[in-house]
C-alpha cells in the first residue's frame, strides 16, 4: 500500500488491492483530483479516516446508448412535472448529497473537505450538476466530473421525492455527449438503467 506525500503522483493502477484501494494520504488539491480522475483513480473516505485512493476492477460503468428507460419511467419522463437543469445549483447539490443516508454506512463520505474540494472543481469547470425541480423546489440531483476524452465520472446524487434521481441521470444521458459514464461500483440502482461491469484495463482505454 503506497502513502502519499505533497508530492502529486499516484501509484500504477495494478498495485490496488483485491477491493480497488490504491492510496492513502495525500490531499484534495486540484490538481492531484485531475491527476487521479484521469488516471482512473477517484478518493472515497469517511470523516474519521485518511483520504483513501481507490480504483476498483471491474469498474461499473453506463454506456450512454445502452441506458435502460422502463416505461414506467418514460410515463414519468412524459408528465413534465419536472424540470431538468446543468449546473444551476451545485452547492445545493453537494450538500444534499451529503445527507443522503446509505446501507452499510454509518456517516457520509462527502466531508467538508470533500464539498469544498468539488466546489472549487465546479467552479474551474470541471465539475458538474443535474438538478430536478418541481414548483421551484430542488428534490433531486447528481454530480460528477468530466475529465475529457468524453468521459463523465459520476460521483453522488439524490432524490427527496420517488424517482427525481433517475429523471435527473436519466435526462442527462439523454442529452449527453459523453461515450461513457462512470459509475466507479455496482449498485442495483444504477444496474437497473443499464450500467455494467467492465475490467479495469477496458476503462482506462477511454483516457
Amino acid at each position: 500500500m503506497q502513502y502519499l506525500t505533497n508530492k502529486i503522483w499516484f501509484p500504477n493502477v495494478n498495485e490496488a488491492t483485491e477491493d480497488g484501494l490504491l492510496a492513502i494520504g495525500g490531499d484534495l488539491s486540484v490538481e492531484r483530483l485531475l491527476l487521479a480522475y484521469k488516471s482512473g483513480i477517484f478518493p472515497w473516505f469517511a470523516n474519521d479516516e485518511p483520504i483513501l485512493w481507490w480504483s476498483p476492477n471491474p469498474r461499473f460503468v453506463l454506456f450512454p446508448e445502452k441506458l435502460k428507460v422502463s416505461k414506467s419511467m418514460k410515463q414519468v419522463l412524459k408528465s413534465k412535472d419536472y424540470i431538468v437543469t446543468v449546473n444551476k445549483d451545485f452547492e445545493a447539490v453537494i450538500n444534499e448529497c451529503s445527507k443522503v443516508k446509505r446501507d452499510r454506512q454509518a456517516g457520509t463520505w462527502i466531508t467538508k473537505s470533500m464539498m469544498d474540494a468539488y466546489i472549487k472543481l465546479h467552479e474551474l469547470g470541471y465539475a458538474k450538476s443535474v438538478e430536478v425541480w418541481n414548483n421551484d423546489v430542488l428534490i433531486g440531483g447528481l454530480y460528477g466530473v468530466d475529465v475529457g476524452n468524453g468521459v463523465f465520472c459520476g460521483e453522488s446524487m439524490f432524490a427527496k421525492q420517488s424517482n427525481a434521481s433517475k429523471v435527473g441521470f436519466i435526462t442527462f444521458i439523454q442529452n449527453t455527449h459523453y461515450k461513457l459514464i462512470d459509475c466507479q461500483v455496482y449498485t442495483n440502482h444504477l444496474a437497473s438503467l443499464g450500467a455494467e461491469e467492465v475490467s479495469r484495463d477496458a476503462f482506462l482505454e477511454y483516457f
